[in-house]
């Protein structure tokens, strides 16, 4: 039987990313994430419920990701649900599902130069793009170099904006459900 461990989210960050190392100096970065859901009830009244998730991601990802990310900015997340199972200090058994971030892109909000776009990460120029044309594409998960003298680091800027989501789904019933 085959298996398939995927995930997809995209959300706004609920606190600053914390990068850490383990002894093999493998870089770990740890963050939360708060993903809205927007509908409508029968009677017209506007709903919205929030899930937040614990993420993590680990290599020159987690590195990137610490870099550029703060708290309140969105984030597009591609990865895998894995569960950590502990014996906690009072002897109770302890469990957590996180997201181990494979691949993201920046998406950014606020605009302006610098601002990361909607590309993998790492994609695009550092300089302001005036989008007649695309830069080619770099890996995902890795930054584009820095220019020397051109001041902090940014996010590349990528200027394409994604197609808005359907929020106004009724929610779903049992008798919705074909099996």
């Amino acid at each position: 039987m085959a298996n398939l461990n995927k995930v997809f989210l995209m959300g706004n960050l609920t606190r600053d990313p914390q990068l850490s190392y383990l002894p093999s100096q493998t870089p770990v970065c740890e963050m939360g994430l708060a993903v809205n859901r927007r509908w409508h009830s029968p009677d017209g009244q506007p709903k919205e419920e929030v899930t937040f998730v614990d993420c993590v991601a680990y290599g020159r990802p987690a590195e990137t990701l610490s870099k550029y990310l703060r708290k309140g900015r969105p984030v597009f997340l591609e990865g895998r649900l894995k569960l950590d199972q502990w014996e906690a200090q009072d002897g109770s058994k302890r469990s957590r599902m996180r997201v181990v971030i494979e691949n993201f892109q920046f998406i950014d909000s606020r605009g302006g130069p610098g601002a990361a776009g909607p590309g993998p990460a790492g994609e695009g120029a550092e300089a302001e793009h005036d989008g007649t044309s695309r830069p080619a594409p770099r890996a995902a998960g890795r930054p584009a170099s820095t220019q020397v003298g051109s001041g902090p680091a940014q996010p590349p800027a990528v200027h394409e904006t994604p197609e808005p989501l359907a929020t106004d789904a009724p929610p779903l019933k049992d008798d919705d459900i074909p099996f």
